[in-house]
């Protein structure tokens, strides 16, 4: 809304009319930068403000988080048992507010804007699904393993079809050379890795499914997946900044260049200042949890917008946290189904480091330290060579 606002004022200005000198501030929504920093500031300020009223109203809908028993967890359920009851499905406070930001300070119809926000959507409602599913029959399992995985897959394929086909003529070039969204690149290369061809459609859907899976793994303390989710949309609306405009793309970064992708700055500022807003109400003790709502959209919208300034291999640096957690849970498995031994004490690797006796906080800081330093090591990687 807000840069349709400008190209009005643009008009009449070019027109010489009378308002529009008199308005010349309006200007400046032609500035990412701008409409980026308005973004962030309206959804914490939406979700700081209107968070106690969404928790209210969790609570009177009684969608408490189910705690698995100590059966399941055995000593966890000691350390989280008073968690229980905490209502859960927070993340449509994150969903609600960057949609509304976007709407009026980003390009809706930007390509890259409109697939990023309605696989952030998608995911986000099959998230809330499950949820629903948990709190209805009182139990920490929701939507089978296998159907979440169908729908997954089903929306990460539909959003790499559409970029693949999309893109096609938008524009890609890499260090003054014409690149197609099927190329793979990587900072430490100024020519592309692999071409995927039309295999980058699945691939695309692989990023969108693991990142969207493993941000719900690392969703188990307190404010630890808000915190590390505003590290890496903070990283990649930095990212997206610079890959849009030529100079810093083509002749000094040397990275993809495509002049849409900077719009995404608008919506991964938007996601950061969501981020805090809802870390006001989840940080230790959590007054409200994330849920698959929240998770599961937040994961598929930062592979996206990753794939989107086609740095999504960086995606395992910046994001390691996320990768981190995912990992430990395919070891555990694969080493409990191989040799019948478990490599950690719990996964994810949070759950292990609380049972070997670091205190929930220390945790939780301390990965938010490790996603941090993994932030600014790949944005240090741009310019590396």
């Amino acid at each position: 809304m807000l840069y349709w606002i400008y190209e009005i004022w643009e008009k009449a200005n070019s027109q010489n009319a009378d308002w529009a000198h008199t308005m010349r501030f309006l200007n400046l929504l032609q500035y990412i930068t701008i409409r980026a920093g308005l973004a962030c500031v309206m959804t914490f300020l939406l979700s700081v403000c209107y968070g106690p009223w969404v928790i209210r109203k969790l609570i009177s809908l009684k969608v408490g988080q189910p705690i698995r028993s100590a059966e399941e967890v055995h000593k966890l359920n000691e350390l989280h048992g008073g968690k229980a009851g905490t209502p859960t499905m927070g993340g449509v406070m994150i969903l609600g507010s960057v949609l509304l930001a976007v709407l009026i300070c980003g390009r809706a119809l930007n390509p890259f804007v409109a697939v990023t926000t309605c696989v952030m959507l998608a995911l986000g409602m099959l998230g809330f699904i499950d949820d629903y599913t948990k709190v209805k029959l009182k139990s920490s399992d929701g939507v089978s393993g296998k159907t979440k995985l169908f729908w997954q897959f089903t929306i990460g394929l539909i959003a790499g079809a559409f970029l693949y086909y999309k893109t096609q003529g938008m524009g890609y070039t890499l260090v003054n050379q014409p690149l197609s969204i099927s190329e793979l690149t990587f900072p430490l290369f100024k020519t592309p890795i692999i071409d995927l061809g039309i295999l980058c459609i699945p691939f695309f859907a692989v990023i969108i499914v693991g990142c969207s899976n493993a941000v719900n793994l690392t969703d188990g303390l307190d404010g630890l997946a808000t915190g590390c989710t505003i590290t890496v949309a903070l990283a990649y609306a930095v990212i997206a900044y610079l890959c849009g405009h030529f100079y810093m793309a083509n002749e000094y970064l040397f990275i993809p260049f495509n002049p849409h992708a900077q719009e995404l700055g608008v919506f991964l500022m938007a996601l950061v200042g969501a981020g805090f807003g809802f870390l006001w109400h989840n940080c230790h003790p959590a007054k409200v949890f994330m849920g698959d709502t929240g998770s599961l959209a937040i994961g598929g919208a930062l592979a996206t917008a990753a794939i989107c300034t086609k740095q999504e291999l960086l995606l395992v640096v910046i994001g390691w946290v996320f990768v981190m957690e995912a990992l430990s849970v395919i070891l555990q498995v694969g080493s409990f189904k191989l040799t019948g031994k478990r490599i950690f004490a719990m996964s994810p690797i949070h759950h292990h480091f609380e049972l070997r006796g670091w205190h929930e906080s220390q945790v939780i800081i301390r990965f938010w330290i490790i996603s941090i330093f993994s932030g600014l090591i790949g944005i240090a990687l741009l310019k590396i060579v």
